[in-house]
């Protein structure tokens, strides 16, 4: 064969795309498998978040739900329409408390309790993580029309 100079420039290109491509898929690949969405408690009983993928689920940590075993704790994330179980061994955050804001990291398990491998609690008395405080939100709108509606 013989390599003209056009023909080494038009290889020269072709081989830089193809090792730019092959990056790329690498770097979209690492992205996909890093990228954790965040779910409501509603949205988790609705069945909108993954069976076999990690996520996050946040909300409020429901009042008397806390219970601690050594390192292992069971509480319940709540958005006030739905509740979703959660477990978790490990140490929680000094912040985390009943009644406050909670997002954790994990995935459902069969019997429908969130096996949580990461605990966040928001860090002062007016943060909350967007995420749980739209979900919040939109929990108090569907309440607060269902009280109109059934009032009608």
């Amino acid at each position: 064969m013989n390599w003209t100079p056009r023909r080494k420039r038009l290889a020269i290109v072709v081989a830089g795309l193809v090792v730019l491509s092959a990056a790329a898929a690498f770097v979209l690949n690492a992205f996909q498998s890093n990228l954790v969405f965040f779910f409501s408690p509603t949205q988790v009983f609705n069945g909108e978040a993954p069976t076999s993928r990690v996520f996050r689920v946040g909300g409020m940590v429901k009042t008397g739900s806390l219970e601690r075993r050594g390192t292992e704790v069971r509480f319940v994330v709540t958005d006030f329409s739905h509740d979703v179980p959660v477990h978790y061994v490990g140490l929680l955050p000094d912040l985390f408390q009943e009644g406050k804001g909670v997002v954790a990291q994990g995935q459902i398990q069969s019997g429908g309790v969130f096996e949580a491998a990461q605990v966040l609690a928001k860090h002062d008395e007016n943060y909350m993580p967007p995420e749980a405080q739209k979900a919040l939100d939109d929990a108090a709108q569907q309440r607060a029309s269902k009280t109109l509606k059934e009032g009608s």
